[in-house]
């Protein structure tokens, strides 16, 4: 039975955190500074959420997709897979809310969502995720 490296674990996060880097870096200007403080946010929510890179994208995880980052000229996205059976008492959400599964919020220039409620929401995905992970095999 082989065993899993654990840091073949870490060496990834580590990778997909230096391609962030470089994604804020490249894009400059405000949807620059809008995903580092999103990615500063998220990151705050939980200590266990772990940073990916797929679909060329930032990716941020804990037992399951929490959310993604994307930018797009007019606005930085995060995307929710389960966004539309989370909690969003103060209506961050303002995109996607036709699909019965995702929901994401479009920031725009000069917008920020509001950080402790972001960061509520961050958690109410993971408390989502963990609630229908599979159990791990030992």
């Amino acid at each position: 039975m082989n065993t899993p490296d654990p840091r073949a674990a870490s060496d990834a996060a580590s990778d997909a955190g230096v391609l962030i880097d470089e994604r804020i870096a490249t894009l400059g200007g405000w949807r620059g500074e809008t995903l580092a403080t999103l990615r500063a946010l998220i990151r705050a929510a939980d200590p266990g959420i772990v940073e990916e890179w797929k679909w060329s994208n930032p990716v941020w995880s804990c037992d399951g997709i929490v959310c993604t980052g994307e930018a797009y000229k007019a606005a930085v996205k995060m995307t929710f897979p389960k966004g539309a059976s989370l909690p969003d008492p103060t209506g961050l959400f303002n995109a996607s809310l036709e699909g019965n599964a995702r929901r994401a919020i479009d920031v725009g220039e000069g917008d920020m969502p509001d950080g402790p409620a972001l960061q509520a929401l961050i958690r109410a995905a993971i408390a989502a995720n963990r609630a229908t992970a599979k159990p791990k095999k030992r």
